[in-house]
């Protein structure tokens, strides 16, 4: 069966155009001449994705995404801006909002299928996860997009020792970071020498980006959790190919808003949920960043003053907690190391 494409465009030309490219491409397509017609249309048809212009008369392609956000039947869609208007300004905005690409017309016939092409396939792929911490597969697939075997421009490769520190709270930001083996943590520590660890980085990640992409010295620093691979870009290198290249600042703008919104969502949830709740939902994040299977038993070498860190207590309190959860038969404890027995369980916990 074909998939099905919505096309929210006001320029008849440009919507009957496009419209025969993706027919001729083997896709049933539907059109709209402006948004309200387009989330009508939309609610009505379910779509397995929607090509939107952003300058329409009655709803622009901002209250056409901004209402797909707030349906559940709808929020699932791929969503593909298409429009005259170069200005990144609106491109970030689209990109903050939720939009999963941005074309700007005149396009490539190429262009379109591809960018098609790639966001019914990520849609395809994507399964349901656990409701615990925000998880960041979305952000995986975009900084994935900087192919480093292909880069042209100066890199480094280096071995860091555990504990050993990367970057440092308060440095200017003159590298990307990519970590091919071995694990991190991000930190950030307050005037009283306390730190609070921000994020786990898995291999196969980008870090250290966010300052960049904010012209901003670091606000938390980075530390090999044990003997990792680092490789890292010019800054100066990697800005120049964010302006080169759209869809690369499309990808990475996307990626700075999930991790924002991944560590606002965080914050929130530890303020206001129980200890347990909190060790808990550390616990998920662990294993969902480190883990291959989340229904399968996962070890993890993590020092009780990290997790305690993470999740905002004292390292007493994290002990209590994981002795509670050993006797209920969530994990088990040996020296160093956990063994995260039943991860679901753990994501699904109520107190």
């Amino acid at each position: 069966m074909s998939k099905r494409i919505l096309i929210i465009e006001d320029s008849v030309d440009i919507r009957e155009n496009t419209a025969e490219l993706l027919e001729l491409s083997g896709f049933t397509v539907e059109t709209a001449s402006d948004g309200l017609e387009g989330v009508r249309l939309a609610r009505s048809w379910n779509p397995d994705l929607v090509i939107c212009d952003i300058m329409m008369p009655n709803l622009d392609g901002f209250g056409v995404l901004q209402v797909f956000s707030s349906q559940t039947e709808l929020s699932s869609i791929p969503f593909i801006f298409l429009t005259a208007k170069t200005d990144r300004a609106d491109m970030r905005k689209g990109m903050e909002m939720g939009a999963d690409d941005y074309l700007t017309k005149p396009f490539q016939e190429v262009e379109l299928l591809k960018a098609i092409e790639a966001r019914l396939k990520k849609s395809k792929t994507q399964t349901p996860v656990l409701e615990s911490v925000s998880d960041l597969k979305a952000v995986h697939e975009a900084l994935a997009f900087l192919d480093l075997t292909t880069w042209t421009g100066e890199k480094k490769t280096q071995t860091h020792a555990k504990k050993q520190v990367i970057y440092a709270e308060g440095d200017h930001p003159i590298r990307l970071y990519y970590l091919a083996k071995g694990k991190v943590k991000t930190y950030h520590t307050n005037k009283d020498g306390k730190y609070f660890i921000t994020s786990f980085i898995q291999e196969g990640e980008f870090f250290g980006f966010v300052d960049i992409l904010e012209n901003q010295a670091y606000r938390e620093s980075a530390e090999a959790l044990e003997e990792s691979q680092i490789i890292s870009v010019s800054a100066v290198d990697f800005k120049q190919r964010l302006k080169e290249n759209i869809h690369l600042e499309v990808f990475f703008r996307k990626a700075l808003t999930s991790y924002l919104l991944k560590n606002e969502k965080l914050l929130v949830e530890m303020a206001y949920q129980s200890l347990r709740m909190r060790v808990a939902m550390v616990l998920v994040e662990l294993a969902e960043t480190y883990g291959s299977n989340t229904s399968e038993p996962l070890i993890i070498k993590l020092s009780r003053e990290d997790l305690a860190s993470r999740v905002g207590t004292a390292t007493e309190s994290v002990i209590r907690t994981l002795s509670d959860f050993k006797k209920e038969g969530y994990l088990d404890v040996k020296g160093g190391e956990m063994t995260l027995k039943n991860i679901e369980g753990l994501a699904k916990l109520k107190y």
